[in-house]
C-alpha cells in the first residue's frame, strides 16, 4: 500500500508540474516578445527584413535614392528616374513599375499602437476574403510595420501592389508611414525580386 501511496503521489506531482508548465506557456503567449528575442503580437511573429540573393540581385549596382524631407533611403535600380518628391508625397519608377510614398501626420494624442493592430486585422480578414495573398508584420530598419500585398487581379493589365505602413515620430510628429510598390498583374512575378528588394533596402529614421 505504501509502494501504491507513493506511485499516486509522484504522479500527482507530475501531473501538477505540466499544468503549470502549460499555464506558464499560455500567460506568455500574450507577451510582446518571445523568449528568443524576436517580437510577437498576439501570438504573430515579427519578422524583420531580409532579402534573399535574387532580392539584392535585382538592386545590385543601384543608385541611392533620398527623400530628404522625411529621412528616408532606398537603394534602385540605376533605370529608375524621379516622378515626384515633396514633403508629404514620392514617387520613383522605371519600366512600368513604381514606388509611391505618402506621409500623413496625425494627432499627437492619436493611439498609433490601437490603429496598427486594427489595421493588421482588417488585413487578415481581407486576405481570408481574398484581396491580400500575403500579410504579415513587418519589421525594416528597426521600425515595425505591416507588409500586405495584393492578390493576383483578374486582368494582367490591372496593378498589383506591394505595401507596407508604420507608425513613426519624426521631426516631431506623429506620423503614418505609407508605401505602395506597384506593376502590372502580368509583369508583377518578374518585378517582385526587385519590388522587394528596394522595399527591404530602405533606411529610414524614426
Amino acid at each position: 500500500m505504501k509502494h501504491l501511496f507513493l506511485i499516486a503521489t509522484l504522479v500527482l506531482a507530475v501531473a501538477a508540474c505540466n499544468l503549470s508548465s502549460k499555464l506558464k506557456s499560455t500567460n506568455n503567449s500574450n507577451s510582446s516578445s518571445s523568449s528568443n528575442g524576436s517580437e510577437t503580437i498576439g501570438g504573430e511573429q515579427v519578422e524583420r527584413a531580409n532579402p534573399t540573393a535574387a532580392q539584392s540581385a535585382a538592386i545590385a549596382n543601384g543608385q541611392e535614392v533620398k527623400w530628404d524631407q522625411q529621412g528616408i533611403t532606398w537603394t534602385m535600380p540605376a533605370s529608375w528616374n524621379k516622378q515626384e518628391i515633396r514633403t508629404e508625397t514620392f514617387g520613383y519608377g522605371g519600366g512600368g513599375a513604381f514606388l509611391s510614398g505618402n506621409i500623413s501626420t496625425m494627432d499627437p494624442s492619436f493611439p498609433t499602437e490601437v490603429s496598427i493592430k486594427a489595421m493588421y486585422e482588417s488585413a487578415k480578414t481581407s486576405q481570408k476574403m481574398g484581396k491580400y495573398d500575403e500579410v504579415k508584420w513587418l519589421e525594416i530598419d528597426g521600425l515595425r510595420g505591416i507588409e500586405f500585398r495584393e492578390s493576383k487581379p483578374e486582368m494582367s493589365d490591372d496593378i498589383r501592389r506591394l505595401e507596407w505602413q508604420a507608425y513613426r515620430k519624426y521631426a516631431g510628429q506623429n506620423q503614418l508611414v505609407t508605401l505602395i510598390l506597384s506593376t502590372n498583374a502580368a509583369s508583377f512575378p518578374k518585378r517582385q525580386d526587385e519590388l522587394y528588394g528596394i522595399l527591404f533596402s530602405m533606411k529610414v529614421v524614426h
